[in-house]
C-alpha cells in the first residue's frame, strides 16, 4: 500500500538561517516523486507540505525528525491529509 499522501509538518529550533529549507529541497528531490515546499515562518518554525506516495513522505518526515537537518530540530508536528495535487516540483518559498 503506497497510496499518495499529502504531509502538512512544523519544524521547530533552530531551523532559519541554516539552510533548512535549501536541504529539505535537496532531500525531497533525492527521495524523488514528491512535490511541495519549504517555507519560512514569522515564529522560527520551518514548514514543509509534501506530496506524493506514502513512503517517499514517510522517508521525508525521518528524514526531518533525524539527526542529519541542518540547524537544530527541537520538535516536528506532521498532519497526514488528501493530496491536493497543486504543486510542480518541490520549491522553497
Amino acid at each position: 500500500m503506497n497510496e499518495v499522501v499529502r504531509l502538512v509538518v512544523w519544524v521547530r529550533g533552530r531551523v532559519q538561517g541554516v539552510g533548512f529549507r535549501w536541504f529539505t529541497r535537496a532531500k525531497a528531490l533525492e527521495i524523488g516523486d514528491l512535490s511541495g515546499f519549504a517555507l519560512n515562518l514569522d515564529d522560527g518554525r520551518v514548514q514543509v507540505v509534501a506530496e506524493g506516495p506514502q513512503a517517499e513522505c514517510q522517508g521525508l518526515l525521518d528524514w526531518l525528525q533525524g539527526d542529519d537537518t541542518p540547524g537544530r530540530v527541537d520538535g516536528v508536528t506532521e498532519i497526514w491529509d488528501t493530496p491536493r495535487g497543486i504543486y510542480d516540483g518541490f520549491a522553497i518559498r
